[in-house]
């Protein structure tokens, strides 16, 4: 046991795992995985769905916890020796997936299962396993069976390679600027400025393209050569326009062209049709007119947002003419006066410590659970524990637990959390499932789930706590929700218990949902302490940010929209052999109200659909926050007089839909909740364009 990814005792040894460890795990898992699957498919195997998960799953569930210790370390703790293990193993993991998704002796072996054997949640998986087995090529043969493994291969390598050039761009640009040259910035961003180009030896203040670095700059820099500057080293980052080195423009062109070919093997007319097969949308049709639906709502809104930039930029700030890098500009200024505040105002109020606190309580509070630090190996010193538990036998609001009675605690799961930016680390924020809530056929026992929590926050400067944005404290409300779907759920089957066999349009409902949270006083006063008084954030302040909530909802709206109407088009009707750019321009053309320069290579570093499993499903976001905001019209409809949510609306959320996890079909867990199908009305609401 002394290669660290083979111990499955309990939690990922983080702290021992070296890049040296991978190849022989992979090749030792990989080798018991073929063992199972060669097992399970001789013709005296019983086609018994127990009997097969106790051999198989067991074996590829090993496989896939070793696999996602690697990929998350390759996503956190980049180094040159871990991304060429990574890179070294990919192809042969990729190789297993595939077999295994296409062995026409398992699809046989599944298709003989009789489903009135089986409970319900046993019935969802085989229904979503016999789905799988047909996208996965089981029914195609000979020369198209091999092609589509050889695809798959290559589409995994490409994914890799576009998240590296991304990375690396990223952090190959650095800019040492003057002090005359800072003027406007949040003093805690000139700090840690200052200290990064001491770290590197440099005179100066070091500035990046990470987010902490970036956005401020484009936020607040009064000098527009300096946002000008950034802006488009950001804009051309991974493409023709920056370090050949790093261009993406012929792996997304070769990405296209296999995934259309894909579709093409499966009897698909293209890959927005096979993306959807797993989704609750019906047809690329059905989600491009939701788009241009949308848009068409949030058109008027966005054209007054961009008209009274314009006008106030001319007025107030002397820009006749705004570019690219001055709207962001223009924007917090504009934001400033007629509101009264500024982001870096409100940033005071969210010290880290604090709001981690505060997010803890309505947790606790609205699911009935406790949450606990926790010990556990971790991949950097940053890096936290918690385990979150539910006291047994009592459950708030059941019953009162007699004076003397012993309270039991039961695990319902435990996380990570990774919050700070550093080098080596890809940029963004995301939740990853470590393992997943299951009673093990092999050993009989519950397994209970792990989740991991990732962000992209500045650090303290000056032995201050780390200050967050508004913007940040949704973001980790956000990726909780994420974390709580996959943790709280109540399913015993591997692949339906939380986030897993969750449709791709549904599972931002529970991250959405939780961001409404950091809009309700009575719950984020809770979470502010300023930083150097430690007085909570004045009602004042917190009512100039309702104000301003849905500032330019509609430029955010347009924004989204035409990213995901780029993404479903590039998947239905564009031609892989020709250039992706002038698609791009057209969907601008149409959906935006502000246009790019024409050196803008968004779709370079585009990753979610390029490297994240959003392919043909960058609709995802908008699609579920008409059901996230739906769901939380019921909040608001049954909000005490406190102010504070109800905990037995907050009951019936956990059990409709946290608890039931991808155990059915997500339209039904909405019903569950809502007694009702969704309705676009409270997400127009939300964001004031009702």
């Amino acid at each position: 046991m002394t290669n660290p990814l083979l111990d499955f005792t309990d939690l990922p040894l983080f702290d021992r795992i070296e890049p040296q460890h991978v190849a022989p795990a992979v090749d030792a898992l990989l080798a018991e995985a073929d063992q199972a699957l060669e097992t399970v498919t001789q013709p005296d195997f019983p086609s018994q769905w127990p009997e097969i998960s106790k051999v198989l799953d067991t074996s590829t569930e090993r496989l896939g916890r070793a696999w996602g210790a690697v990929s998350h370390l390759n996503s956190v703790a980049d180094t040159p020796e871990l991304r060429a293990a990574y890179n070294e193993a990919l192809p042969r993991i990729t190789d297993f997936w595939t077999r295994l998704g296409s062995d026409e002796r398992l699809y046989a072996k599944y298709k003989a299962i009789d489903p009135a054997t089986l409970n319900a949640e046993q019935r969802q998986a085989h229904k979503n396993a016999i789905r799988n087995f047909v996208l996965g090529g089981a029914e195609l043969t000979g020369a198209a069976r091999d092609r589509f493994a050889a695809i798959q291969e290559r589409q995994a390598e490409l994914a890799q390679k576009f998240s590296e050039h991304a990375l690396d761009a990223t952090d190959a640009f650095a800019y040492y600027a003057g002090e005359n040259e800072l003027e406007g910035l949040p003093q805690d961003v000139v700090t840690a400025a200052r200290a990064a180009a001491q770290a590197d030896g440099k005179e100066g203040y070091k500035l990046t393209l990470k987010m902490p670095s970036y956005l401020p700059v484009m936020q607040f820099a009064r000098s527009g050569a300096l946002r000008e500057r950034l802006y488009r080293a950001y804009v051309t980052r991974a493409s023709d326009q920056g370090d050949p080195q790093f261009d993406n423009t012929q792996l997304i062109r070769e990405i296209l062209a296999l995934r259309e070919e894909e579709a093409r093997l499966l009897g698909y007319r293209n890959f927005g049709e096979v993306s959807l097969v797993p989704k609750m949308a019906s047809s690329p049709q059905q989600v491009i007119d939701f788009l241009r639906d949308l848009a068409r709502r949030a058109r008027p809104y966005a054209e007054k947002d961009v008209a009274d930039m314009r006008a106030f930029a001319a007025e107030k700030l002397g820009i006749a003419d705004p570019q690219a890098w001055d709207w962001s500009y223009i924007a917090e200024k504009l934001k400033e006066e007629r509101y009264a505040f500024s982001e870096q105002e409100v940033k005071q109020y969210f010290t880290a410590p604090k709001v981690l606190a505060g997010l803890f309580k309505i947790v606790e509070t609205l699911f009935e659970v406790a949450i606990r630090r926790d010990v556990a190996p971790v991949w950097n010193p940053q890096v936290e524990f918690y385990r979150i538990e539910r006291s047994h036998p009592e459950r708030a609001g059941e019953r009162e637990r007699p004076r003397g009675e012993r309270v039991s605690t039961e695990l319902v799961g435990q996380f990570y959390l990774d919050p700070s930016a550093r080098s080596g680390k890809r940029g963004g924020a995301w939740m990853n499932d470590v393992r997943a809530r299951w009673l093990r056929p092999d050993t009989g026992r519950l397994q209970t789930p792990v989740a991991q929590l990732v962000c992209n926050f500045a650090e303290g400067v000056d032995g201050k706590p780390p200050l967050l944005t508004h913007d940040d404290v949704i973001t980790l409300f956000h990726e909780s929700g994420h974390g709580l779907h996959h943790m709280l759920t109540q399913v015993n089957e591997h692949d339906v218990s939380g986030i897993s066999g969750v449709e791709w349009d549904a599972v931002e409902l529970p991250s959405q949902f939780m961001e409404n949270f950091c809009w309700e006083w009575n719950v984020l006063r809770h979470m502010t302490a300023h930083v150097d008084t430690g007085a909570a954030l004045p009602r004042e302040l917190f009512d100039k940010m309702l104000a301003a909530k849905n500032f330019q909802s509609g430029l955010q709206t347009l924004r989204q929209i035409e990213f995901a109407l780029f993404d479903m088009l590039l998947h239905t009707e564009h031609d892989p052999a020709q250039d992706f750019m002038p698609l791009l321009a057209k969907v601008r053309d149409e959906v935006a109200v502000v246009q790019p320069p024409a050196f803008s290579r968004t779709a370079h570093t585009f990753s979610h659909i390029f490297a994240g499993g959003y392919a043909a499903g960058y609709y995802s976001y908008k699609w579920a926050e008409v059901l996230s905001a739906d769901a939380y019209a019921a909040f608001e409809e049954t909000m005490g007089k406190d102010g504070l949510p109800s905990v037995e609306t907050g009951r019936k959320y956990r059990q409709a839909i946290l608890e039931a996890g991808g155990s059915r079909p997500a339209i039904e867990s909405f019903r569950a909740f809502r007694g009702r199908d969704p309705s676009l009305d409270a997400l127009l609401r939300h964001q004031g364009m009702a």
